[in-house]
Order: C-alpha cells, then structure tokens, then sequence
C-alpha cells in the first residue's frame, strides 16, 4: 500500500490512505494515525529538493509497512534490535514486495478525481539480467543510506518529542561491520534552541513585521509569543479533525485570579494548563486589540486562536476563511519570521548565529522556552516539567546546562589549597 503521493498531489486528502489508516488503527495500532500525519510533516519539509522527497519518500513506506503489517508494532516502540530485524527483511523481502520496473505509486482511471493506489506498484525494486531474476541483495551503501534516511527521521520525532530515541543513529554510531561500517553520528541530535542574542533577534523581527504589516504579521507575533511562552508543541496549537484551537483556552482562575493556557490533548493523550506570564497577558491583549476583541477572552471564548487570512485552497476546510491554521501553516509563519531575523542578524555582524538560525525550526521555540525558563529565568525544574508535560523530570533536566564561557568563568576562581587561599584573602 503505497502511503505517500508526488510533490504535486502530496496534501490532497487521499480516503484509500485514510481507510487504511483506519484498519491499522482497529487492528491495535493505535497511533498509526498520529504516525502518519508526523511522517507528511517530515516529508513536507523536503519537498524543496524532489530527489530528497522520493528518497525519504520510498524509505518510509516500506519501514512503516515494516512496522504495521509486518512486525505489528508502533514506531514509537522500535529499538536498535528491531531496527536490525528491519534490515534483515530488507536484505530478503517476501518476492510478492519486489517489483522489476519503475511503475507510479498511485493513478487516476479516466473519468475519477481521486488517486487511487496502483496494483502494479511494489516497494522494492529488483533486477533481471537476460530475462532471469537475480537474487535480491542491498549493498553495504544501501544499507548506509537506508539507517541515514531513517536517522534523519528519527531526528525529527525526537525534535517533535514523538520518540526519545534514535536506533538508526546508534547503529551508524557503533560502525557495526554488518550494516554501517565506519559511519559516525551522535547518538541523539541536540536540542535545537535559541540563544538568547539569538531569539532577540527572532522578537525583534516578528514585532518589527507586527508594526508594520498588522494586517499580515500580528498573527505571527503571537503566535512565536505563544508557543515560546507556553513551550506548545506545534500539534497543540493546531487544527486536526475533531479539534481546533480556541480563545477560550486562555482561562483566569476564579479564586486566585491566576492565567493559565489549558491544552485538552497533548503527547500521551494527557491535559494540562500552562502557567501564563505577564508578558503573554500583554501579547494577548495586544493581538485581540487587533482582532477588535476585548482585551481578554472571556469564560469558554469560541473564537478561533488562529484565522486564516484567505480561504483555504485545499483539503478538507475548502473555500473556510474562518478555520484555524493546521501545522504547515503555522510551520511557514514561523520560518518566516526566523529567515527574517537571521538575515537582521547577518547584517549585524552575528555570522556565526546567522548561519545557526537558519537551521532552526518552529520547534526550536518549544525547546528554547524551556531552555530559558530553566538556566536564565530560574524556574524550578517540577514548575517547567508541569508546563511542558513531561512525564519525568529526567527529560526536563535535560534542558540544563551552563555554555562554555560559564564554565570557565566559575573555574577561574577555583584555589588549589582553601586554607590557603583564605589565609592570602
């Protein structure tokens, strides 16, 4: 069953992918859905290099046929002993899988809109020489390549928190003979953050933009206000089927007076309210100005967080202006606001931190807000933990950390003898 379309048909709703999705999930993979919707996330961040999308493309449908239909596990499950399973199918895959010519993963009959899947299609691709089939086998390279792919996104779940491991990385890491060689890389990518000349640079150009295109730049600045302040994952601040963002959630607790932003779902299934700063009050405040809103939203508020400023073009909300933005909406009105900081940056001088926010995401703001509540604001690590729904405090502690700099200068100081250093003093 093929999964993903071409660049050109890849967000158009597909309802042979979505009841597949469904049999998958009545079959007890119950997050084949969430799966699915991270791994088109993953996709739609390559779809500037066409070649990089068939690649990431071709792997991921046959490692999450692997997954589902072949071992009947979530991928948040898989270890570096099961990945290796995976490429031992992959050196050998059930003939019925191995196609000998390059056919298109979906078609249209004449006379249909939808994209149906194409019969002839298989997801590996053999070879015959004088009309006999040779035997299957991936080379060392392809095996390299195969763990690179799923490394890169296996990087990216853990940069969503989706998963907090990486086998692929492990593999590559500890050169086993067998599949990877000499091949290095870490063994999780880190925690992409700003610093804090960095994310000033990142305020500074979303409320520049604010001041002078309201119109189109106010919804922005919020909205990097909101997912830094609250630490949200792009997925709780988002549009998906059966639940959309609204103002309502910014509730005031009736005995303390005390804001909070609730989230009703997050990773895990789980709920929670996010303590809300002053400085988030006063970016609320601001924003509903501009929606020509009280200054504050009053109890159970149904408009929505996020307006599309022209009607959707696609998918299921068609021809809607007063929907709520989905997670490659908003992906694209924060990658705007941090190309644009780090060309400011540039032009200053900052080079180095330039080049560096380039490769930020929009979920670098939910890492750098824990980032900086934690080392700069002093917040107790349970307080941050609550907020950012981390099951354990083991994964909050993760964010702590000193810079070089730092380090050195609480060195300096050091004496070798106490006794005598006091006795110098």
């Amino acid at each position: 069953m093929p999964l993903f379309d071409t660049l050109q048909h890849f967000e158009s709703s597909n309802p042979y992918i979505n009841q597949y999705l469904a049999s998958l999930v009545c079959d007890g993979i119950e997050d084949a859905s969430l799966t699915y919707e991270h791994a088109l996330d993953f996709l739609v961040e390559q779809r500037h290099n066409e070649n990089n999308y068939k690649s990431h493309r071709s792997e991921l449908t046959g490692f999450l046929h692997w997954c589902w239909r072949e071992e009947g596990v979530s991928l948040a499950n898989v270890d570096r002993r099961l990945l290796v399973r995976y490429l031992d199918y992959c050196q050998a895959p059930p003939v019925t899988l191995i196609g000998y010519r390059n056919v298109a993963q979906f078609t249209r009959l004449k006379g249909e809109d939808t994209r149906r899947p194409n019969p002839q299609w298989r997801p590996f691709l053999g070879k015959r020489s004088l009309g006999k089939v040779l035997p299957y086998r991936l080379s060392v390279s392809a095996i390299k390549t195969k763990l690179a792919l799923l490394s890169a996104f296996f990087t990216y779940l853990n940069d969503v928190e989706y998963t907090d491991r990486n086998p692929a990385a492990l593999l590559l890491k500890r050169a086993k003979a067998r599949y990877a060689g000499n091949a290095g890389c870490d063994d999780e990518a880190p925690m992409k953050a700003f610093s804090e000349l960095q994310w000033s640079y990142v305020m500074a150009a979303g409320t520049r933009l604010a001041d002078e295109e309201p119109e189109k730049h106010e919804r922005s600045l919020f909205l990097i206000a909101l997912l830094y302040s609250c630490y949200l994952r792009v997925s709780e601040v988002s549009a998906r089927p059966g639940f959309s963002p609204v103002m309502g959630q910014f509730r005031r607790d009736s005995k303390t007076g005390v804001w909070g932003f609730y989230v009703p779902m997050s990773k895990g299934g789980k709920s929670r309210t996010v303590a809300v700063s002053d400085a988030l009050l006063k970016a609320l405040k601001r924003y509903r100005r501009y929606l020509n809103l009280p200054e504050l939203p009053a109890p159970k508020e149904v408009v929505p967080l996020f307006c599309r400023h022209r009607a959707a073009q696609r998918g299921r909300d068609t021809g809607e202006l007063n929907a709520n933005l989905g997670q490659r909406q908003i992906r694209d009105l924060v990658d705007d606001v941090i190309r644009i900081a780090s060309l400011d940056a540039m032009s200053d001088g900052f080079v180095d931190d330039a080049r560096e926010m380039e490769g930020m995401t929009v979920h670098s703001l939910r890492h750098t807000g824990i980032s900086h509540d934690i080392n700069l604001n002093g917040r107790p690590l349970s307080h941050v933990q609550a907020d950012a729904g981390h099951d354990s405090i083991d994964t909050t502690s993760h964010y702590l950390h000193t810079s070089q700099v730092e380090r050195h200068q609480s060195a300096r100081a050091k004496p070798l003898d106490h006794l005598e250093h006091a006795a110098d003093q």
